[in-house]
């Protein structure tokens, strides 16, 4: 183990308050760990689609393009454990079941909706950097 490494697994390694953030690369860091969590593709959808409004699973799946029933399963248990989806179960027959995000889901929604409209905003720019990018990987290396 390096100097300075802690032996804690879930510690992961910051900077003061004023400069940017880092988390550790471990696979076992805590920061790493809800990152990879809550910036999985299905995750944000499904974030997206909760935003201010209840869904049953079975709108959630018709809506979600491409999820397959086990992977909207295992999303939504995990936003559950991470205290960003609540699951409602309602005692009618057949069983009801409807998700809704936590307040602190609600939080996370308005970081991504930031993260969407700065999207927006450099698409283009964005979409010109690849195409200069692939062009220049087309022409031939000078000798």
């Amino acid at each position: 183990m390096e100097d300075g490494t802690s032996k804690a697994l879930s510690y992961c390694t910051g900077t003061d308050a004023d400069q940017a953030r880092q988390w550790d690369v471990r696979a076992d860091c805590d920061v790493r760990n809800i990152l990879d969590r809550v910036a999985d593709k299905w995750s944000l959808l499904v974030i997206a689609l909760l935003d201010r409004q209840t869904m049953r699973f079975s709108e959630l799946r018709r809506t979600v393009d491409g999820v397959s029933q086990r992977m909207l399963t295992v999303t939504l248990r995990n936003l559950e454990r991470d205290g960003l989806v609540k699951r409602t179960v309602y005692p009618v027959v057949p069983p009801r079941v409807e998700y809704e995000l936590t307040p602190l889901g609600i939080s996370l929604h308005e970081v991504i909706k930031t993260l969407v409209i700065w999207t927006e905003d450099h698409q283009q720019e964005i979409s010109d950097a690849r195409s200069e990018f692939d062009q220049r990987e087309l022409e031939p290396a000078v000798p």
